[in-house]
């Protein structure tokens, strides 16, 4: 089988044909695109309003607070024998910083006040979550206090 390398025999299409199609594709580079991209508009004032309305949300979530004085192991029998103005001992000295827990995660540490015959702690450190117990195996090796 032969192969034809003549330029000037084409598959089909004349010359005519063919500067057509040529002078139709060079307008169009020429031209550049026929249609714009339409402007987006300014969605910053939207993102700000949605971010400040999303932290608002917020507001009304409840978390549960406790404050640890010290923890202690009992066995069920001394549980069981605690009466009025009986004394536990716990781990911590009287003075030494409570821990601040939000939802079982330790968050700060404080200092126990009493103003006005109420009580009331003083943050006195924030804790990073690295040094809070990071799952419930952790938190089930130190009992809570009784």
């Amino acid at each position: 089988m032969e192969q034809n390398n003549d330029p000037s025999q084409s598959d089909g299409m004349d010359d005519a044909e063919l500067e057509a199609m040529v002078s139709q594709i060079e307008g169009v580079i020429d031209r550049g695109p026929t249609s714009s991209v339409p402007e987006l508009p300014d969605f910053s004032d939207m993102l700000e309003q949605a971010a400040s309305s999303s932290i608002d949300m917020l507001n009304d979530v409840e978390l549960n607070v406790k404050i640890e004085l010290g923890r202690a192991e009992m066995a069920v029998d001394d549980i069981l024998k605690l009466n009025n103005g009986s004394v536990i001992e716990l781990d911590k000295l009287a003075g030494d910083p409570v821990d601040v827990l939000v939802n079982e995660q330790l968050v700060a540490r404080g200092e126990v006040l009493v103003i006005n015959d109420n009580f009331c702690v003083r943050i006195n450190e924030i804790v990073s979550g690295a040094n809070g117990p990071q799952n419930k195996d952790e938190q089930d090796e130190n009992p809570p206090a009784v």
